[in-house]
């Protein structure tokens, strides 16, 4: 591995799970490392999807119930594609594709993750001033300063490993909209209907919700973060299964807790046709559970995602482009010792924060960086498919079969509303059912 890439978790890691996987006591030990998967799963559920699937409920009632749930089985996908990628070559995405491909290729690859994290990092740098609000009563542009510097701070300091483990139980507040979806009383004939008996729409608020489900759920930063975790780690056989097991659980838990926002938010504001443009408005989706202390408990939901989605989209930033340039790199590295990287991450934290000051209300923003991501995608998906099907990159361990197959059908799927969504945009209109 290059410099800078032999990070925490690497040494010695490998044998330690290996013993846990293949000792007498495997399948406790295997059981114990699934706990940590539904908060992890909590954790997936950053601002821009709780902001996306609350507009989605508010725009189409549970019309888009049933994506919620496809993205089940296409977030695994990508995520046991990812890791494989991570695992066999040692390397995160960025530097597979500039080793393999060349120049070209690593530059699409760049510009689309980076131009699409900045974007998500305004948004939910935006959400985190917000949520202040919220808690403290208050509306006012500082607040995007004082969570920007914040989480900027938490990287610098090195202090995010320690905050991340409190605030991930902290966001099993999301369990709160269940309850709210239950006391909401939604036609549940109804919902099931739309969620097992998928209705397709050319209405754009259907496009357009379609494209930004599919954007803030397999998004860039997801998989290239799952390979950067990986090759860092290089897991042996057992830990590997056991992390994709694990992903899989903390995936099945935030595809549910997303498929509630829709249906808490279709059964409060949607059937009312209440629009979602603030964050106080979308915190009504609580209101069946806790009432007047709805803002409060959105608030610090919506703070905690962002606290813990901020630093790994600059992270994941830093990581892209410094693989692209070959430069050293690691969290876990003083800044001294890797100046480049984190010169990135305080660039990308000042572009944007002065991004999110730009006055679009918090939801809005959030969801049209959804849609951005959405329409990128495609990109990401289709450079990893190449290199996890490559057996030059790969050896024999190379993806083949039904598993290839699923990944180009998860590819597709996301391109084809993708340029269902940008034909609509030039064309008009879309207003039909």
């Amino acid at each position: 591995m290059p410099d800078g890439e032999e990070r925490h978790g690497s040494v010695g890691s490998g044998t330690r799970w290996e013993a846990v996987a293949h000792g007498p006591h495997r399948t406790l030990a295997t059981l114990k490392t699934l706990g940590p998967g539904l908060v992890a799963g909590a954790s997936d559920i950053d601002p821009t999807t709780v902001a996306t699937m609350a507009v989605v409920g508010a725009t189409t009632i549970y019309a888009l119930s049933w994506l919620a749930w496809l993205l089940f089985p296409m977030l695994c996908v990508v995520l046991v594609i990812a890791t494989r990628v991570g695992a066999v070559t040692g390397r995160n995405l960025q530097e597979a594709v500039r080793d393999r491909y060349g120049p070209a290729p690593q530059w699409v690859l760049l510009l689309s993750v980076v131009g699409v994290n900045i974007l998500t990092l305004a948004a939910d740098i935006h959400a985190g001033g917000a949520a202040l609000g919220l808690l403290i009563h208050r509306d006012s542009n500082w607040l995007l300063l004082l969570f920007g510097g914040a989480t900027l701070a938490l990287l610098l300091w090195g202090t995010y490993d320690e905050v991340e483990r409190v605030l991930k139980f902290a966001l099993l507040i999301l369990l709160a909209y269940p309850v709210s979806a239950a006391l909401a009383h939604p036609d549940w004939r109804q919902v099931l209907g739309n969620t097992f008996l998928p209705h397709f729409s050319t209405n754009s608020d259907y496009v357009a919700g379609a494209v930004a489900m599919l954007g803030t759920a397999i998004t860039g930063y997801v998989y290239v973060w799952q390979t950067v975790q990986v090759a860092e780690e290089q897991p042996g056989e057992g830990l590997r299964k056991v992390r994709q097991l694990d992903a899989i659980v903390g995936t099945f838990f935030s595809v549910a807790i997303m498929w509630f926002i829709l249906i808490a938010t279709g059964a409060t504001l949607g059937v009312q046709h209440r629009p979602v443009d603030t964050a106080e408005q979308a915190a009504q989706a609580l209101a069946p559970v806790v009432g007047p202390y709805a803002s409060a408990v959105f608030g610090v939901g919506l703070l905690g995602s962002a606290l813990i989605a901020v630093p790994v989209l600059l992270a994941t930033t830093a990581y892209a482009v410094c693989a692209q340039f070959d430069l050293h790199r690691g969290l876990s590295e003083p800044v001294r010792n890797a100046p480049a990287f984190y010169s990135v991450i305080t660039a990308s934290t000042v572009v944007a924060v002065l991004i999110s000051a730009i006055g679009v209300s918090t939801i809005r923003l959030l969801f049209l960086a959804s849609i951005v991501a959405g329409v990128a995608t495609p990109i990401g998906l289709a450079a990893l498919m190449l290199v996890t099907t490559d057996s030059r990159m790969m050896g024999d361990r190379a993806v083949r079969g039904p598993l290839r197959v699923a990944g180009w059908a998860v590819t597709a799927i996301v391109a084809l509303f993708s340029l269902a969504y940008l034909v609509q945009q030039v064309i008009g209109g879309g207003n039909g059912s």
